[in-house]
C-alpha cells in the first residue's frame, strides 16, 4: 500500500458509504489498496505494488485475470455489437443449455444478476411452489444480502442479523448447525407441514470452507422427500469450481429440487441463476404464478463470457490444471502447520482453499488427511476439525485477521481478509506461484 491508494481512499470516503462498496473491501486498516489492474494470477496496485491473487474477485474468476484469447474475442465481438437489449439474445438460450447439458438436476434456467438475486428468488419460488412459508437454513451459512437468510438464533428464537430487517421476516426462518443431522430432524418433526424448503451450501463457503460429513446431505434430501419440501443447493460459490462441470452436487451425489448459481457462471461478469427440473422453474412468471424479471437479466455481455469461460473450461483441461495445484498447495500448507502450528487446519476442495486458526492439536497426526479436511471420522484430526459455522467463530480469528493476513499481504500474497470466505486458484496460477506462496506461508507461520 502506499501514497495513491491511500489518496483514492480519502476520495472514496468522501463519495462512497464507508469508502467501498462492499463492507469487506474496507481491510485492511487504515485503508484498503486499490488495485489497478490484473495480470494472470496477480493483481498490481495503485502504486505499483504485485501481489499473487487467491481472492479471485470471491471465485468468478476460474480462468484468472487474463481471459484466453477465444474468450476475449467473444466477449469483445458482443459488446461490439451493443450493450443490451431488452429482449432474447440467442446467447443466453446457449448458455442454459450448456448448464443444463452438465449440471444433472437442472432441466430449466432463469438468470439474474447476483448471487443474491439468486437465492432470493429461489426462496421465492419454494415458497410459491409448496405454498408454504417456512424455510431451513445453516447458522453461519451465506445466501446473500436478503432479509430471509440474514438471521441467526438468540436462545430458541431466530432473529435479523442485521438493522433494518424486520423480526416478522426471521419468524418464517428456521436455522440449525450445519452437518447436525439430529438438529434438523427436530426442525422437520416440530414444524415440517410448513416448510417450503431447506437452503443449503453444499460446502460451507463463507464460513471456513467446512466440508459436510458423510450421509449429511442425504439426510436433508430424505426429510424434504418426506415432508414434500424443496431442498435447493446455492452453489454460487461451489458451482463450477467444485465437482467441475457438475458442479459439486455431483460429487455428493444427492440431488436438489433447484440450484442456484453465480460466479463463475458469468465469467466474470454480474450473474445468478435458478436452475431444477422444468416443472417447478417453470413456476416463475409468465408461465407460473411467482413474479421474477429483472432488466439486466441474460445480459449477453455476461451470458457470453460464462458460456465461453466455461467451454474453455470443458475443452482445455482447466480443472485437472487448477485443482492440481490447489492440491499441491494445500498438501504443502499441511507440512508447514505440522512442523510449526499442529493445531491449525486446512481446508478446502478441488480449488479451494483455506488454513483455519482451530486451537486444539489431536494427540497424533499419522492418520490426518494430507490435503485438506474431508471430514473423515477415521482421521485424527476428526474431532477437533471444524463442523460447523459455530467451530469457525470460536477459532482464532482476529490472529487470522491482525497478524497472518497481514503478513502474508506484506509477503505480496493476497488472501480473503478475514478466516471465513474462500481463497482461489485459478488456471492462470503455476507452479512457481504456488512454491513462492508456500515459502512465504512457513515464514509468516513460523513467526507467529
Amino acid at each position: 500500500m502506499g501514497k495513491n491508494s491511500r489518496r483514492l481512499y480519502g476520495r472514496a470516503l468522501s463519495v462512497l458509504a464507508g469508502g467501498v462498496n462492499s463492507s469487506v473491501r474496507a481491510e485492511p486498516s487504515p485503508y484498503p489498496f486499490f488495485v489497478e489492474k490484473g495480470e494472470g494470477g496477480d493483481i498490481v496496485d495503485a502504486d505499483g505494488n504485485r501481489y499473487t491473487d487467491y481472492v479471485m474477485g470471491y471465485g468468478p474468476l476460474l480462468l484468472g485475470h487474463d481471459l484466453p484469447e477465444r474468450v476475449e474475442g467473444a466477449v469483445q465481438s458482443e459488446v461490439a455489437r451493443g450493450p443490451m437489449y431488452g429482449a432474447p439474445t440467442e446467447v443466453e438460450v446457449e448458455l442454459a443449455e450448456f448448464v443444463a447439458d452438465h449440471v444433472e438436476s437442472v432441466e430449466t434456467l432463469r438468470f439474474v444478476n447476483s448471487g443474491t438475486e439468486a437465492t432470493v428468488s429461489a426462496v421465492r419460488l419454494a415458497r410459491g411452489y409448496t405454498g408454504r412459508d417456512k424455510m431451513v437454513v445453516m447458522e453461519g451459512g451465506y445466501h446473500g444480502a436478503q432479509e430471509s437468510t440474514l438471521v441467526e438464533r438468540d436462545g430458541e428464537t431466530t432473529v435479523p442479523s442485521t438493522s433494518g430487517i424486520p423480526s416478522e421476516f426471521a419468524e418464517h426462518t428456521l436455522t440449525v448447525p450445519f452437518n447436525d443431522d439430529e438438529a434438523v430432524e427436530r426442525v422437520f418433526e416440530e414444524h415440517g407441514e410448513d416448510i417450503a424448503g431447506i437452503l443449503v451450501e453444499p460446502i460451507l463457503g463463507n464460513n471456513g470452507v467446512v466440508r459436510p460429513v458423510e450421509g449429511y446431505h442425504g439426510t436433508l434430501r430424505r426429510l424434504c422427500d418426506e415432508h414434500g419440501a424443496l431442498l435447493v443447493f446455492d452453489e454460487v460459490i461451489t458451482g463450477f469450481r467444485v465437482g467441475g462441470l457438475g458442479c459439486a452436487q455431483s460429487v455428493l451425489e444427492v440431488t436438489p429440487d433447484l440450484t442456484t448459481f453465480g460466479k463463475i457462471v458469468g465469467g466474470g461478469f454480474p450473474v445468478g441463476a435458478v436452475g431444477g427440473p422444468s416443472d417447478i422453474v417453470e413456476e416463475f412468471t409468465p408461465t407460473g404464478d411467482v413474479f421474477q424479471s429483472g432488466t439486466f437479466s441474460g445480459h449477453p455481455v455476461t451470458m457470453t463470457a460464462g458460456l465461453e469461460t466455461l467451454r474453455y473450461a470443458k475443452d482445455e483441461g482447466v480443472y485437472d490444471r487448477v485443482n492440481s495445484l490447489a492440491d499441491r498447495l494445500r498438501s504443502g500448507m499441511t507440512d508447514v502447520l505440522e512442523d510449526y502450528a499442529p493445531e491449525y487446519t486446512v481446508v478446502g476442495v478441488d480449488s479451494i482453499f483455506k488454513t483455519v486458526f482451530t486451537r486444539e492439536t489431536p494427540e497424533e497426526l499419522d492418520t490426518a488427511c494430507d490435503s485438506g479436511c474431508e471430514q473423515r471420522q477415521d482421521c485424527s484430526r476428526y474431532g477437533v476439525c471444524p463442523k460447523d459455522a459455530g467451530d469457525i467463530d470460536d477459532t482464532e480469528t482476529e490472529r487470522w485477521k491482525r497478524l497472518y493476513w497481514t503478513e502474508m499481504l506484506d509477503e505480496g500474497v493476497f488472501l480473503t481478509p478475514n478466516q471465513f470466505e474462500c481463497q482461489f486458484v485459478s488456471y492462470a496460477h503455476d507452479e512457481e506461484d504456488i512454491d513462492e506462496t508456500l515459502a512465504a506461508y512457513e515464514r509468516v507461520l513460523s513467526s507467529l
